[in-house]
This record gives C-alpha cells, structure tokens and sequence, in this order.
C-alpha cells in the first residue's frame, strides 16, 4: 500500500507532460504511443461530452437534490406536469379530449398503485387489493372506472364537461389520498 502511495506521489503534471513530449521510444513504438494518446484523449473527450451533454448527469445528481429542496418527490413533479395537461384538456370544450383527459386520469392513478405495490393487470384489480383506509374514495373511483370502460367500450358514448369534471375530480382525490400531490 505504501508502495501506491509514494508511486501516486511521484506522478505529477510534469512528468507526464514530458512523458508525452519527450517520449523515450523511437520508431514503431513511438507511433504507436501517439496514437494510443491521440485514441484515448477522444474517449476522454466523448466521455465529458456525453455526461455534460445528455441528462444523464443532471438526472443522476441533481434529483435527489431537487427532491430535498422542493420537499416533494421526483415521481410526484412528473404526475403533477402529467395532470397539468390533463386540466388543459379540460379546457378545450372538446368532447375527445374531455374522454381522452379522464383515460389519462385513471393510468396515472393505476401506475400509481403499481409503484405502490398493488399487483394485477388493470386498475380494477388493484383496487380490488385496496381497501378504503388507503382510498377513502375508492367507492367512486370504481364508478368513475365504469365511465372510463363506457369511453373506452362505446364510441357512442356521450360525456359533457360537467361530467369530465367530477370524473377528474375523484381521480384527484384518490392521488392526494396517495400522497402523490
């Protein structure tokens, strides 16, 4: 260990700057050494480019931050910006996107009942595994699933703002009854 040490402290700038500009081999190997410093210089280069590049590194660092500041967690902003734009839908005195609005309301509220830990396949069946003292409402969110099912099942079927309104009303409820506001 103390050998790594006293090695780690003899390396310095200087020598491996002379180590580049005044290299010791002739020849083949002295191409061969530019080359390899040339080749791992572009790595190097591509990796701080892709980590200042991408998100990966604001992701990785800065939502645990983010989750501290804001006293909220990171999946909580991601619904809240999801249920931003389901209230827009809300205001655009269409009927398609009035249905559209209440089928997004219910996948969001069955992702948050699978990252809960509810299993099954559709949201019915995870409500069935949850009882009232998780969902106070859930009563209502059962009869505002029929609604989604009649959007879904029936083209035919007719649904005015009045009605979107309280089907969203009762999917908002259920998420704050989650925490997830």
């Amino acid at each position: 260990m103390n050998d790594l040490i006293s090695f780690l402290n003899q390396i310095s700038w200087e020598n491996i700057s002379s180590f580049i500009l005044y290299p010791e081999f002739k020849g083949i190997l002295l191409v061969i050494k530019i080359v390899f410093v040339v080749i791992s210089s572009i790595f190097i280069g591509a990796i701080i480019w892709f980590l200042t590049a991408t998100a990966w590194l604001r992701f990785r660092y800065s939502e645990s931050l983010t989750e501290f500041v804001s006293y909220k967690t990171f999946d909580a902003k991601k619904i809240f910006k999801q249920w931003t734009k389901i209230d827009k839908r809300l205001e655009s005195n269409k009927e398609a996107e009035y249905k559209v609005a209440v089928i997004e309301a219910e996948e969001l509220l069955n992702e948050a009942l699978r990252r809960k830990g509810y299993e099954g396949e559709t949201l019915a069946d995870r409500l069935k595994k949850a009882d009232s003292s998780i969902l106070p409402n859930i009563e209502h969110v059962l009869e505002v699933h029929k609604i989604r099912n009649d959007i879904v099942h029936n083209p035919d079927y007719k649904l005015d703002l009045d009605q979107a309104r309280r089907t969203i009303k009762v999917f908002e409820e259920a998420f704050r009854s989650l925490e997830k506001f």
